[in-house]
């Protein structure tokens, strides 16, 4: 007995000194830290398997690959501010206010993202829009077909949209697919087959489950993009698989956001696209910035909205995304609405809600009402709580699953992309945002949001009361683990 102790106080030693040694290896922030040394303290072995798959950073070779790319593309973002030629007036006057300045100007800053004005876009809530307007798209177009989606799935939506991309390619067409693979399951190598036959290729992000040596769980491509012909381009919150057209009885109707682009910012999203397909293929099939693929946008196909498209990934230091989230929050004088399925904030959104609601901005957060992920979903409850103490107003979408990203701020800025507000998008994830300077379309999210809230339900003092202590323990744990959920 007294051998058995002395052999598990040795593990239990062991065990936490090389989960010291292993956490310190790799500069992190230090709430990070503290979340995986207690997974590797009270998890022996199990917490360092966990480590291996999801707490390592980036390779070195693939954050060059990353940057080599993002090196040519910020070269032709360059000649696409060039091709504008409107260097002095970032903004057309009728919207330029001091806040859409600076937001302007930390894009360029931080993320060399120009302003591409003259866009027209058409919003999408519902999936079964969503995927008809994209496929009439697809099925359009006459050059090339550029995807890439985080998800994919083996399932009737996307047998269609494999089947309608093969037709694609036997016409000519030049097919691109980039997914996933985590996100992405059933959508094997084997089950692209028929495309790569056809002609086109679909190949997996460069952070991908199939090299051993190299396996890093943690590092997703949640990018959603689709550019067809360099003159059409999408980007949102859905993915492709049944469950976001509502035919999943666990989810039930699927709520999210997605906007469909004609003009200039196609640019940018076509950049965006190059860049992560060169970041990943073999050599052979990399695309090259040619002229071809950033055709100058039609009159009839302009609008009126002007936008950055920016991007951001833990193959950079900024925080991109973010940084322009705590730029809308601390900026808003009057309303911000917020629409997220995961509200897992750092400390900094947290103090910059928090600050802006006690201002007496009218500070609104929207997340589901059912879980996707239990830790995440608790953890949200948490934050959801913790932010209601300050003033900020929570409301749990009730019609389903709520997975829309979107912030609207004081009626004339507003972003839509596939970045959560949680710090897995933030650190983690390969996100892409549009931040959009255009009135006209901020009054659109803002009815949209006002049409949500009647599936609603505002979370009150009384309904934080009435939890057990047994959900409260959930929340509270599961906001530990926060900074690598």
């Amino acid at each position: 007995m007294i051998l058995l102790t002395e052999i598990i106080s040795a593990i239990i030693l062991i065990n936490g000194l090389f989960a010291v040694i292993t956490v310190l290896r790799q500069p992190r922030d230090i709430a990070a830290t503290w979340a995986w040394l207690l997974v590797l303290i009270l998890l022996p072995v199990v917490g360092f398997i966990l480590y291996l798959f999801t707490g390592r950073g980036l390779s070195r070779k693939k954050i060059f690959q990353s940057q080599s790319q993002i090196n040519d593309g910020v070269l032709a973002l360059v000649d696409i501010q060039r091709q504008e030629n409107r260097r002095n007036e970032l903004l057309p006057k009728k919207v330029l206010s001091s806040e859409a300045t600076e937001m302007v100007n930390l894009f360029l800053n931080i993320n060399n993202a120009p302003v591409l004005k003259d866009n027209h876009v058409t919003l999408y809530t519902d999936g079964t829009e969503k995927f008809a307007a994209l496929f009439a798209d697809i099925k359009k177009a006459t050059k090339s077909i550029h995807i890439e989606y985080y998800t994919i799935y083996n399932d009737q939506i996307g047998n269609e949209l494999q089947a309608l991309l093969v037709q694609k390619a036997q016409e000519g067409v030049a097919v691109n697919v980039l997914y996933d693979a985590w996100g992405s399951q059933g959508a094997t190598q084997k089950w692209w087959r028929p495309l790569e036959e056809a002609g086109g290729h679909a190949r997996t992000f460069f952070s991908s489950k199939h090299s051993i040596t190299d396996f890093r769980l943690n590092f997703r491509d949640h990018r959603k993009i689709v550019v067809l012909d360099g003159t059409i381009g999408y980007i949102g919150g859905f993915n492709v698989g049944d469950q976001y057209l509502g035919r999943s009885a666990k989810f039930g109707n699927w709520r999210d956001t997605h906007m469909r682009i004609t003009g200039n910012a196609v640019l940018a999203l076509q950049v965006r696209f190059l860049m992560d397909w060169n970041a990943s293929v073999e050599e052979a099939i990399r695309l090259t910035y040619s002229e071809s693929h950033f055709p100058i946008a039609a009159e009839a196909n302009r609008g009126t909205a002007a936008m950055q498209i920016v991007s951001s990934g833990p193959d950079k230091l900024d925080e991109q995304i973010k940084l322009g989230y705590l730029k809308m929050i601390s900026s808003a004088k009057k309303k911000l609405w917020i629409q997220t399925p995961y509200l897992v904030p750092d400390d900094s959104i947290i103090d910059a809600l928090t600050t802006a609601a006690m201002s007496g901005v009218d500070v609104r957060i929207m997340t589901p009402s059912m879980p996707d992920h239990p830790f995440i979903y608790r953890a949200t409850q948490y934050y959801s709580q913790l932010l209601h103490e300050a003033g900020v107003k929570i409301y749990a979408y009730q019609d389903g699953f709520l997975h829309a990203k979107t912030v609207v701020m004081d009626g004339h800025i507003s972003t839509i992309g596939s970045a959560n507000m949680d710090i897995r998008s933030f650190k983690l994830n390969f996100e892409a945002n549009a931040f959009i300077y255009d009135p006209k379309l901020a009054r659109q999210l803002e009815q949209i949001y006002l049409e949500d809230i009647k599936n609603a339900v505002l979370l009150t003092d009384e309904m934080i009361a009435q939890q057990s202590a047994w959900l409260r323990f959930k929340q509270k744990f599961s906001r530990l683990l926060s900074p690598i959920l």
